[in-house]
């Protein structure tokens, strides 16, 4: 959209960028999709790796609104607001980070209210985005509107408004009164505190627009609040910064002093009281540095709040790090559970007495009172059906390259006779199952455990997930009732925050799976260790298989392998048989039911009809791929691992749209296919009457998709995660 350079800019939008592909363009279009005047975007690309810079770029040629600030280094959030804030030409700053949202609305509404009451500082509501399509209310925003405020206000007349959160996406600041106060953000975590105090408190003239005009993703994985690590210690120079600043303004600001310690200290109480931020083993050593500030910038004249949050104040103010945590009830239980291993063993072997009464619980239980097994591996997938994917894959790695950690693998009665021989196995349900899995350090899934299977502290769980996300996945298909029926959002959350490794297939899956599973995991960008077999396999290998299966010598073996539907029962889109009639003699064509369906499958009525295989029930997909010359799939993940063949693909796709609109995808497969696409009877046939599927263009696509989605998969990814989860 082009834009007046002549025009005033009422609000600079300030929006600093690092590694967030997945959620860059929807905040983009946000913004600009917002017809309001007078506005700018400075988007400061703070040297991020990926692709972030160039999607920057091509929405700049597009709006003239946009423009794009790429720095030579990366210098975290706060130096990227401070660049963005030197280049900004509005009257009023708004900071937004990129992987939020901007209200529908929103800058009409700000634009309008600032210009006409000209305030330091507006405040505005905002929601928590949880999952797509749950959003929940600010939980202090009755703070803005109870009762309802003046146009113009200062900080002793509603002092209540230092209660609101204190962030620089829910404020839009005079620029020229930022500038003026000396004030920047800091360098590391907290960046934001050091600014939002200050300027209430200096602030002649504030104002509050209650409406929403921010969504909060508050559940990304990656984000601060959900990153264990050393970092939150920045918080003691975050406010070591805002009471230097109330030193130098006494004036404006001892009037705010008391209220702010108390602000100071319930913000580190609630940072260490959050696992998820401070590490144990660092927990003490924060509690110390609080109770430094606590007698550092005490007011005189303290009183204690009441209740709960004073008792726990007159703690940290004696640094009584022990009374603090037997405050807390999950540390009671904690410092309850703690003793030696022979207290522990007599305390499991008296709730085993009572595992006859108290069922098989009880006794898992037990055994997650013994100690852990650091030499003990529990493998397992598609819900304990058998041995397959990337479990069996990493499994088969860990015996070469970890043989001092045992592995067990965990199968239903049925799959048990499916085993090799020599692979350890425990059987759903028995005492042993129930004891590899309290008791074992390391859990290797491509699905998740059972809910009860909770995870043991210490312990380390591997996701390794078993496909490309093209369908929407986990809590992307809340947006499609149809594919999310069933799930359980808060279980599904759960389980995600167990993970301790999920494996990435391709840059795809590494910007998916954080929005689909939000967790604190670390991401492997290595591969699916299944498509090892793939790239690694010889001529030879596939020969065999095909004489396996039956695939007379000479014909092309066609691969059809649809996925799942929610929305119909039917396993094919297309009978395998009819498709055996399309390609006729010279063709064998290999029929796979997802694993959901158990359909059978019939011989073709026309004598002259493709020889035709069902496959359906063969364990092992990966023989299926190397023995077949064409894929035929419909929206499948199989495509991207048998991309990794370079073999011809084929799409049917005759319910793309309502695909699309029921289950979710995620990104658009029919503008960048891997080869030709049918969506109707007569053109599949025309693609193999013409064998459109051998032809340049189709190569081209192939390769296209290939490079996409297969960069990953070198046939070594098993290896690497055994190196890195095993060491």
């Amino acid at each position: 959209m082009p834009s007046d350079p002549d025009a005033p800019i009422l609000v600079s939008v300030v929006l600093p960028v690092y590694k967030v592909p997945e959620y860059l363009p929807a905040c983009l279009d946000s913004i600009l999709g917002q017809p309001a005047d007078g506005i700018e975007v400075v988007a400061v690309d703070d040297a991020s790796p990926d692709d972030c810079g160039r999607i920057l770029d091509e929405y700049a040629a597009r709006d003239d609104r946009l423009r794009v600030l790429h720095l030579e280094r990366n210098g975290g959030l706060g130096e990227a607001r401070n660049a963005g804030l030197e280049h900004a030409r509005g009257d009023y700053v708004w900071f937004v980070d990129s992987d939020d949202l901007v209200a529908d609305g929103a800058l009409a509404a700000i634009t309008e209210r600032v210009a006409r009451t000209r305030p330091d500082v507006l405040l505005f509501d905002y929601v928590r985005e949880l999952g797509p399509g749950n959003r929940a209310p600010n939980p202090w925003s009755r703070l803005l509107r109870e009762p309802p405020a003046p146009d113009v206000f200062r900080l002793s007349e509603r002092p209540s408004v230092l209660g609101v959160m204190m962030t620089a996406w829910n404020k839009a600041i005079r620029r020229e009164f930022l500038l003026g106060l000396g004030l920047r953000f800091g360098s590391g975590y907290y960046e934001d505190v050091a600014v939002t105090y200050p300027i209430l408190m200096a602030a002649e003239r504030l104002g509050i627009l209650d409406r929403v005009c921010y969504v909060y993703r508050e559940e990304r994985a990656g984000a601060i609040t959900t990153t264990p690590s050393d970092r939150h210690f920045e918080i003691f120079g975050e406010y070591a910064r805002i009471f230097a600043f109330m030193d130098e303004h006494r004036a404006a600001t001892d009037p705010f002093r008391a209220r702010l310690f108390d602000r100071m200290i319930w913000h580190y109480t609630t940072t260490i009281e959050n696992e998820a931020r401070v590490p144990a083993g660092s927990r003490r050593r924060f509690f110390q540095r609080m109770s430094e500030d606590f007698r550092r910038y005490r007011p005189p004249g303290y009183r204690y709040p009441g209740g709960a949050r004073g008792a726990k104040f007159r703690l940290v103010a004696r640094n009584a790090y022990g009374g603090f945590r037997a405050l807390e009830p999950v540390n009671k239980a904690r410092i309850a559970a703690r003793g030696g291993a022979g207290r522990a063993r007599r305390t499991a072997r008296k709730v085993v007495r009572r595992a006859g009464v108290a069922g098989p619980l009880a006794y898992y239980e037990a055994q997650k009172r013994l100690p852990m097994d650091d030499r003990l591996a529990v493998y397992a997938a598609y819900w304990y059906r058998g041995y397959a994917c990337n479990p069996k894959a990493i499994y088969e790695a860990a015996r070469e390259l970890a043989p001092g950690v045992h592995g067990v693998w965990v199968v239903r009665p049925d799959a048990v006779a499916s085993l090799p021989d020599g692979v350890d196995h425990v059987v759903e349900g028995s005492r042993r199952y129930l004891r590899v899995m309290a008791r074992a350090k390391y859990l290797v899934n491509n699905v998740n455990f059972p809910h009860g299977m909770s995870k043991r502290p210490g312990s380390v769980h591997v996701q390794t997930l078993h496909g490309t996300p093209l369908k929407a996945m986990g809590l992307l298909q809340l947006e499609h009732p149809v594919g999310a029926q069933g799930m359980n959002e808060r279980r599904l959350r759960e389980h995600s925050a167990r993970w301790d490794y999920v494996i990435s297939s391709n840059p795809h899956s590494s910007q998916i799976w954080p929005r689909a599973y939000p967790g604190t995991y670390e991401l492997l960008e290595v591969g699916y260790p299944r498509n090892d077999r793939l790239v690694n396999a010889s001529a030879e290998e596939a020969e065999r298989i095909r004489a396996e299966l039956g695939i007379a010598p000479g014909t092309t073996a066609v691969l059809y392998a649809p996925t799942h539907r929610e929305h119909t029962d039917v396993a094919y889109p297309l009978a395998p048989a009819r498709l055996a009639e399309i390609l006729g003699p010279g063709y064998t064509v290999l029929a796979r039911a997802h694993y959901f369906r158990t359909d059978e499958v019939p011989a073709p009525d026309a004598p002259d009809a493709a020889a035709l295989i069902d496959v359906s029930a063969h364990p092992v997909i990966e023989d299926l791929c190397l023995a077949a010359d064409v894929l035929v799939t419909d929206y499948s993940s199989l495509m991207f691992d048998y991309a990794n063949l370079d073999r011809p693909i084929v799409i049917y796709a005759p319910d793309w749209e309502t695909y699309r609109e029921t289950r979710g995808v995620t990104f658009d497969l029919l503008a960048d296919p891997p080869g030709p696409v049918a969506a109707t009877e007569p053109e599949l046939t025309e693609v193999f009457g013409t064998e459109d599927f051998r032809s340049a263009a189709s190569t081209k696509l192939r390769t296209a998709f290939r490079e996409r989605f297969c960069p990953f998969d070198d046939g070594h990814a098993a290896e690497k995660v055994v190196r890195r989860v095993f060491g």
